[in-house]
């Protein structure tokens, strides 16, 4: 057992989705990935949009970095062989990537080309659409959504994941919880999830108890604390819902959040990458140093 035990926290890696920088890495990309290098980042997360990405996604994402302030490019002006040449010349690897659900279902050929060249294992999307989540009904469909992309990203030499929100947490009518519908109706030789415990938690449910329902099915986990423990007082599922949640993420260690217990419960049921993902986080050489320093230790 301590030899198994062992062979864990050799493995374990701490990754970082790179959303927490946006900002720095489209203004100095060689400096942002030598800051993460430095504070002992081994796994990197990227989040698009690509040269191949849908139209939709390119055109939302041009809007929101004009709006938030940075470039929207999941490359941040490279092609994907410049920045795998990057992380190669310093030690890091970028086991998955986010992207939108219209590439996921038109695009899956182009994202699993470029992910050959990346070396990613996991092609997740980050949320559902708005409007494609209203209902139980919508719910169901997008399970069957979920099973047609990842038959396809198997395909492709990927695995599909799916990284919740806050949203669809709570149980619904006849205390049916959407989440689970997707957890349940999805073949788990198809269909990754990846956890994100701070909005698992603003959704009203406990990480470590979705962690033990679903055993083997979440292989990756976005980590942060909680100044508080504060829930959604609707779904979670608009805007002004998730934004005023912001305030409360604190880096890893400097929250209420049983991030040791979560670990350790995660490593035991199979999850493979583990992600910081302070989002826009300031001072990143501060705050994301004290989640490094709070992490390593424990994978």
């Amino acid at each position: 057992m301590d030899q198994v035990l062992a062979m864990l926290k050799k493995e374990n890696k701490l990754g970082i989705q790179l959303f927490s920088i946006p900002k720095l890495l489209s203004e100095d990309f060689l400096g942002g990935i030598k800051l993460l290098q430095s504070l002992g980042y081994k796994e990197l997360e990227l989040y698009g949009p690509f040269p191949f990405s849908a139209e939709s996604n390119l055109k939302s994402w041009a809007e929101a970095g004009k709006m938030l302030g940075f470039s929207g490019s999941g490359y941040f002006g490279r092609t994907a062989k410049e920045v795998k040449k990057v992380l190669d010349d310093h030690g890091l690897s970028t086991p998955g990537t986010h992207t939108d659900l219209d590439t996921l279902e038109n695009h899956m050929d182009k994202l699993g080309e470029a992910s050959a060249i990346m070396g990613h294992q996991y092609v997740t999307l980050p949320a559902i659409p708005d409007d494609r989540r209203k209902t139980l009904d919508d719910y169901k469909r997008m399970a069957e959504t979920f099973n047609k992309i990842g038959a396809s990203a198997k395909e492709n030499g990927v695995k599909f994941g799916y990284h919740n929100h806050g949203y669809g947490i709570k149980p619904w009518e006849n205390d049916i919880v959407p989440l689970e519908i997707l957890l349940e109706g999805t073949d788990p030789d198809l269909v990754f999830f990846e956890m994100d415990i701070f909005w698992t938690t603003c959704g009203g449910a406990d990480p470590i108890e979705y962690l033990t329902k679903y055993p083997n099915r979440y292989k990756m986990l976005h980590l942060k604390d909680m100044t508080e423990k504060k829930e959604f007082a609707g779904d979670g599922g608009g805007m002004n819902e998730w934004l005023g949640m912001f305030p409360l993420m604190a880096s890893a260690g400097d929250g209420v959040l049983d991030l040791v217990g979560i670990v350790n419960k995660a490593k035991e049921v199979g999850v493979e990458h583990f992600f910081v993902e302070q989002d826009m986080v300031a001072n990143p050489e501060v705050a994301l140093d004290r989640s490094a320093k709070f992490l390593n230790p424990k994978l």
